[in-house]
């Protein structure tokens, strides 16, 4: 099943990849961080918030539509996992400098994908610093369970609130 959705995600990627943009500087890379909250109180053994890492990619589709795909590195402790997990999402973003979007997402650990996807919520501002240099501030809620990525019998898992920035270079 994990493979239908890891398929799915690569699609999307090489769909943004391929989708002509009608915007003259229409691609952006950048790096960013995310602090994360879970929203619910967590047995011993699992960490209740903490900051992850991601690469961001953008193609602006037109002047108010984009898509972005982030990978995300969360240190081991994240969903009660004894190693760093990682996180590939694809979000399609609505708005300009103001934007909100939805986004799914898949958790990976230790050579394993979750068997569910997460869905998330964003909302954000991306202020343009200089004309080739965007600074993105987004809040995100997401949907999440982490069955798989913690090697516990229960089946546990909390939504998560993220508060992030990331720094985006035009091309």
């Amino acid at each position: 099943m994990n493979k239908i959705y890891v398929r799915g995600l690569c699609l999307v990627l090489v769909l943004c990849a391929a989708v002509p943009s009608v915007s003259a500087n229409a691609n952006a890379i950048g790096i960013g961080a995310n602090y994360w909250r879970t929203v619910d109180k967590l047995n011993e053994g699992f960490d209740r918030d903490g900051l992850s890492w991601l690469v961001t990619y953008q193609r602006n589709l037109s002047r108010l539509l984009a898509v972005q795909t982030d990978i995300e590195w969360f240190r081991s402790g994240f969903g009660a996992s004894e190693k760093d997990v990682f996180a590939p999402q694809a979000y399609l973003l609505a708005g300009g400098a103001l934007y909100a979007g939805i986004g799914i997402g898949i958790l990976y650990s230790d050579g394993d994908f979750n068997d569910k996807p997460y869905y998330a919520v964003r909302v954000g501002f991306d202020f343009e610093l200089l004309p080739t240099i965007h600074l993105d501030i987004n809040g995100n809620y997401q949907f999440s369970e982490w069955d798989d990525i913690n090697r516990l019998q229960d089946k546990i898992g909390s939504d998560t609130v993220f508060m992030g920035a990331a720094v985006r270079f035009e091309f």
